[in-house]
């Protein structure tokens, strides 16, 4: 009888035993779940960096490359040019006109224009910023440098930025693709820290889209309009302690025999109106004149013959 007491009391401690067990290791297993699952979400979190990282890596690779390639092509590359020209003209405004009309025929805009005029000789000099399509470019500057009087400097320059363009290239497609990757993730983010995370993150990316895109809209527009600075000086040579009239002789030549002319034309009309006007009191006078010679006469006759 005790024997089978005691085998009782056996299998209940056995029982016992197992149940403990058992909860222990469902509750070790659902520990472990959690942390998985929080594991996996920092994993995911960690692998974005990694892929932006190693995408930023590979595609500076294949924008070196891509840079390489495109130095055979010289119809991809990308060159900012300038210019600046000091000319002299005889006159500021037509030159000035000119410049402005040739501008707008090359399909390029005045950037900034300024004019100074000297207050002791009178001439006037100033300088006109514009910019030029980049296939108009040595032509203009060819018909600037032709339409002035003197050519004192001429400087053009050009910067290659084609290996930092297609650098920023490759850098936007890599940008792009962790965005595309963190919005999915906002998508299935479950929990506030996470999203909060991800949104952070999401805007850290969105910020340098925009910088790598207007740096290359930057760049775009540099390389198809060159920039050409334009100082012009007026060069009009005047003699001191001599007016510009004292100069002008065939002018004054012309002015002084019309002078004559009118003159000669007023004496011969002054002279017409006088005896045309007067003739009935000249008729008068010159019967009277007639009449005193008349009688003049007729005394000398008178004279002779006693």
């Amino acid at each position: 009888m005790k024997k089978v007491i005691l085998l009782m009391i056996f299998i209940a401690l056995v029982v016992m035993i197992t149940a403990c067990s058992n909860d222990s290791e469902s509750s070790d297993s659902s520990n472990e779940a959690a942390m998985e699952d929080s594991a996996g979400m920092e994993a995911e979190r960690s692998a974005v960096g990694t892929d932006e990282s190693s995408s930023d890596q590979q595609n500076s690779e294949d924008g070196s490359a891509s840079s390489q390639e495109g130095e055979v092509i010289e119809t991809n590359r990308k060159i900012i040019y300038t210019a600046f020209l000091h000319v002299e003209v005889k006159d500021y405004q037509q030159a000035e006109n000119d410049i402005q009309a040739q501008t707008t025929d090359f399909g390029g805009y005045i950037v900034d224009s300024t004019m100074h005029v000297d207050s002791e000789s009178g001439s006037s000099n100033g300088e006109i910023t514009v910019r030029i399509p980049q296939e108009q470019f040595k032509d203009f500057v060819r018909l600037v440098e032709d339409g002035s009087s003197k050519v004192v400097e001429s400087s053009i320059s050009g910067e290659d930025v084609t290996e930092e363009y297609v650098d920023l290239e490759s850098r936007l497609k890599s940008k792009r693709v962790v965005e595309d990757r963190l919005l999915s993730f906002m998508e299935q983010a479950g929990k506030t820290e996470d999203l909060l995370a991800i949104s952070n993150d999401l805007a850290a990316v969105q910020e340098e889209i925009e910088q790598i895109t207007g740096r290359m809209n930057y760049l775009e527009n540099k390389a198809d309009l060159a920039t050409v600075t334009i100082y012009i000086q007026e060069n009009n040579v005047k003699l001191s302690g001599i007016n510009e009239d004292d100069l002008n002789t065939w002018e004054k030549t012309k002015q002084q025999f019309l002078k004559s002319i009118n003159f000669l034309l007023s004496a011969f009309s002054g002279i017409v109106v006088f005896f045309i006007g007067n003739l009935p009191l000249l008729a008068i006078l010159a019967g009277i004149g007639l009449f005193l010679l008349w009688l003049f006469k007729k005394r000398i006759r008178n004279r002779q013959r006693e």
